[in-house]
């Protein structure tokens, strides 16, 4: 009986075996159909997704090419005002009053002028001078002199404008991402800033009551602060009013750019700092001889003052001490 049970047991398996084998036979044609089916269905799913990715960066490869195309665009455009703007003549001695800061009209100026002219023409001819050195101290009291006190106020009132100007850029960054708008931005620096700062921002506030937008407001700031980071700020700002984008990563950036260039300002100064002080020094030396000469012989060198040639030396000799003072600073000076 166990046997017989083994024996039925091993054809029933050898049956089920064979039974398995002769279904995957006729069914593996079948099967095999439906994996290739399969693998052709993912290939094309696999491919659309594969197509709309590319498209997706074909898009976004296009709308970066017609960005930049706009940011050039306006880069030029803006190149041209600032050559037209440059192709005209110099600033009337109006706007050079408004940039140096004084609150004095062009008629104020001239009288001050001639005053001055008047004061020291009187003062060289009551003590002696010639009339060809008086004539010229009035010539230079009252051209040369007042021009000059108003460039040297430009440049100190510039140079306070640079040092506090990267200061308003990272208070106007922050603002704009809080949340503030750039009109409120503004508004903030022109409230709460230092000066000379807070006053041309006032001004830009002032301009938009007018009527004007922002970057026309920011584009005239140049005109009362002739400085080329000024210029780098309108640029930011009419590039984002134009093209779009993230203005205060824009600033953020212009603010790291003036900070370089005022370190290597300090850099190229300190370096400079030794030809600074020879030429003080070879400057300086023909007074110091002449009031050392002058203290052991007066009889020596008052010839110089009382005799008409020595008037005509001296004359000569500070036209050419002049001309040499001049070419020594424009060899010392860098513009960066």
């Amino acid at each position: 009986m166990f046997g017989i049970d083994i024996t039925v047991l091993a054809i029933a398996a050898l049956a089920a075996l064979s039974t398995a084998g002769l279904a995957y036979g006729v069914m593996f044609s079948r099967i095999e159909t439906e994996k290739k089916a399969e693998n052709r269905v993912r290939k094309v799913a696999a491919s659309e997704t594969d197509r709309v990715k590319v498209k997706a960066a074909r898009d976004r490869m296009t709308e970066m090419s017609k960005r930049r195309k706009s940011v050039q665009d306006s880069l030029k455009d803006l190149e041209k005002k600032q050559q037209e703007k440059s192709a005209k003549a110099a600033p009337n001695m109006k706007m050079r009053l408004v940039q140096a800061g004084l609150g004095i009209s062009v008629t104020q100026f001239y009288i001050m002028s001639v005053g001055l002219a008047i004061v020291i023409g009187a003062f060289s001819f009551v003590a002696g001078a010639m009339l060809p050195i008086v004539a010229g101290l009035t010539l230079i009291s009252a051209a040369g002199l007042p021009r000059w006190i108003v460039n040297f106020l430009i440049k100190r009132r510039c140079k306070q404008f640079l040092d506090e100007f990267p200061n308003a850029l990272d208070v106007m960054v922050r603002s704009i991402k809080s949340g503030l708008p750039l009109n409120d931005a503004v508004r903030l620096i022109a409230n709460d800033g230092q000066e000379p700062v807070k006053t041309e921002f006032r001004r830009i506030i002032e301009a938009q009551q007018v009527g004007l937008n922002i970057p026309e407001a920011c584009a005239r700031m140049i005109n009362n602060i002739p400085l080329s980071e000024v210029n780098f700020f309108a640029i930011v700002i009419a590039i984002q009013a134009q093209a779009g984008g993230n203005l205060s990563e824009a600033l953020g950036n212009l603010g790291k750019v003036l900070r370089e260039r005022r370190k290597m300002k300090a850099k190229v100064q300190a370096l400079s700092m030794e030809a600074k002080a020879s030429a003080a020094i070879i400057g300086a030396l023909p007074f110091i001889v002449a009031t050392l000469v002058y203290l052991t012989s007066p009889d020596y060198m008052m010839i110089l003052f009382t005799d008409p040639r020595g008037h005509l030396i001296m004359g000569v000799s500070g036209f050419w001490m002049s001309v040499g003072i001049w070419v020594m600073r424009n060899m010392i000076n860098f513009d960066i």
